[in-house]
């Protein structure tokens, strides 16, 4: 199983089944430097984004050193803020394809989503017999990734199947300012989403928590078994590459699979 003796990162705390495995990366444990690098720009960054201005050989690298702690290679995604779920129980296509969500039943298939910032929601079958992660920004959060990956999870399990969920690094609370657009297209789905809402610096402006507004969504769909949501990607500049704070930035990766 992939972890710190291997690569430092992140290995989610949350009570799935034991063929449930799932790791999220950091900045370090590469060999991207500058605004890709470590916190302080030295060599040593595992940005694995290929589309940010990065050394494509670094970024190559980056990825060969996660995948060799992994049982395949990751199934990526070309992500656009929206809703479609790819299925990686399928031939892995020459490009990745445009989606925001994977699910998968196949043992030993990664499938995973980039972020720097947005917060990647994993799930997991409670029997361990699929799991899935999704990329959710606001955008894609109010639009319904949350849902239409949960969906596809249980087309594959069943209809009743309990699903678990835990919601990586992203941006937090006290930093994710928004306007009143934002606010009303969760308030739209939900009058209950207002609570995720604190008045901002200025009028029109809120602080919002993208976390609660995630267990919202994920709610809706009777997944109420949800761990993490803790960790800031904003505040936290040692361990993770964030978008909002440093405008040109790396990519951190939320992988889940199933063991072979």
């Amino acid at each position: 199983m992939i972890g710190p003796a291997t690569l430092p990162g992140i290995v989610p705390d949350w009570p799935v089944a034991n063929a449930v495995r799932a790791f999220v990366t950091t900045r370090a444990g590469g060999v991207s430097a500058g605004a890709f690098g470590l916190v302080d720009g030295a060599a040593g960054g595992l940005n694995l984004g290929d589309h940010v201005g990065d050394d494509a050989d670094a970024v190559r690298e980056n990825r060969s050193r996660l995948e060799a702690s992994l049982p395949g290679r990751v199934r990526w995604l070309r992500q656009v803020h929206g809703v479609a779920v790819h299925d990686a129980d399928g031939p892995e296509p020459v490009e990745p394809p445009v989606a925001d969500a994977a699910v998968t039943t196949t043992p030993g298939t990664v499938v995973a989503v980039m972020t720097a910032d947005c917060l990647p929601i994993l799930l997991a079958d409670a029997q361990g017999r699929a799991v899935g992660v999704a990329h959710a920004g606001w955008r894609g959060l109010a639009a319904g990734v949350a849902e239409t990956t949960v969906d596809a999870l249980r087309a594959r399990v069943g209809a009743d199947a309990r699903i678990q969920a835990w919601l990586g690094p992203a941006i937090g609370p006290t930093a994710f300012e928004v306007g009143d657009d934002v606010r009303q297209a969760f308030c739209d789905l939900d009058a209950s989403a207002a609570t995720a809402f604190l008045p901002g610096p200025a009028a029109g402006k809120w602080w919002a928590d993208l976390f609660a507004l995630a267990r919202l969504r994920l709610a809706s769909r009777g997944v109420t078994d949800v761990r993490g949501g803790a960790l800031c990607t904003v505040t936290d500049a040692a361990r993770f590459y964030s978008h909002r704070r440093d405008r040109s930035s790396g990519r951190l990766a939320s992988l889940v699979w199933l063991a072979r």
